[in-house]
């Protein structure tokens, strides 16, 4: 018998399949890659919500523990995955950088927003105001460490690509049992599939589809990630990623021509060079009413388990959560109390 069985390899089920080969964990994975919001996402790690110049929920500790774990998957897949790549928030007027400077000023911040006003030096950006630099930011390549990871997992013989049948599911008191694969528990790291997932669909999770474009600029020549209306975002070979919308009523992961113009209009308020368009993609964020996590236990299965909610901070979240999730059932460690989906219980769920 297994110790787990995860559903889904998204950042979730990365980072808790990786929680548990750090421990010495058996398990097994299903995914059918039917979720695409990690596989098209950014993968920017940012503690500074830029829009209004505030930290992120709990950005500090989730840093802390973000940089060595994607450091250890790098060594351990061999590939690159974290770019070390600086942020740069875009100034719209004088009153902008003032607010800028109180907020550097702030416990917790003044760590993370330089103090300098940069000078932009790019003749092919329109940013008389300056920019504002945001310290220890960067990258992760989100697709290359799932198709990465999911091909070590397949090595191991870990990995079913399937789509999960329900119905197939039976549990007791002490294991799940899935086909012929036997395990102490099951943990859904399902993104937005959540929403067809029988056990925890009562959980409000909204989903705010999202869509990003990849233009070439071989006159841009920009090594950092400049952050206005919409933000662009480096490659290398002179690709940028530009993103990203949000969208609460599509939710499909089908690319439209409104969110392609409305990126595009956002782009060149502040783009002076030509450019063309190389990719167009969608993908539903698993966003959350409370913009709070997922995390925790069935409210009537004690083997049935959540890990989801992780919005637009995927790459910092993941480790944090998927830690939090392992310590809940290992050792008995009380969840964050503003992930614990028990925080729902009484208003969303019916037996």
């Amino acid at each position: 018998m297994l110790d787990y069985l995860v559903v889904g390899l998204g950042l979730a089920g990365v980072s808790f399949c990786e929680v548990l080969e750090k421990h010495g964990k058996s398990f097994h994975v299903i995914s059918d890659n039917s979720q695409q919001a990690s596989l098209v996402a950014g993968g920017l790690y940012n503690p500074v919500i830029l829009k209004r110049f505030t930290m992120a929920w709990e950005a500090d500790r989730q840093m802390e523990l973000a940089m060595p774990f994607y450091e250890a998957l790098e060594n351990k897949l061999g590939t690159p995955l974290d770019y070390k790549i600086p942020v740069l928030r875009k100034f719209a007027s004088i009153e902008e950088q003032n607010l800028w400077f109180e907020a550097a000023d702030k416990p917790g911040l003044d760590k993370f927003l330089s103090t300098k006003i940069i000078e932009n030096a790019n003749a092919n950006i329109d940013a008389p105001f300056g920019l504002g630099e945001v310290l220890f930011t960067g990258r992760v390549d989100t697709q290359v460490l799932i198709n990465s990871y999911s091909k070590h997992l397949n090595t191991k013989g870990l990995l079913s690509e399937e789509t999960f049948d329900y119905q197939r599911l039976e549990m007791d008191s002490n294991q799940v049992s899935y086909k012929s694969i036997k395990a102490k528990y099951i943990v859904f790291a399902d993104g937005f599939g959540l929403k067809n997932n029988p056990f925890f669909k009562y959980l409000p999770l909204n989903g705010t589809k999202g869509e990003l474009l990849k233009i070439k600029a071989p006159q841009l020549n920009e090594k950092s990630v400049i952050k206005s209306s919409v933000f662009i975002i480096p490659l290398g070979e002179h690709i940028y990623r530009v993103g990203a919308t949000y969208k609460w009523k599509d939710k499909t992961n089908e690319p439209t021509e409104a969110s392609k113009h409305e990126l595009l209009k956002k782009l060149e308020t502040f783009l002076k060079c030509d450019y063309e368009v190389v990719e167009h993609v969608a993908g539903i964020r698993p966003t959350v009413v409370d913009r709070r996590p997922l995390v925790g236990v069935h409210p009537k299965h004690d083997s049935v388990f959540c890990l989801n909610g992780f919005g637009s901070r995927g790459v910092l979240i993941a480790p944090f959560a998927s830690e939090q999730l392992f310590q809940y059932i290992e050792n008995g460690k009380a969840l964050h109390p503003e992930t614990d989906i028990m925080r729902f219980k009484e208003k969303y769920f019916t037996s």
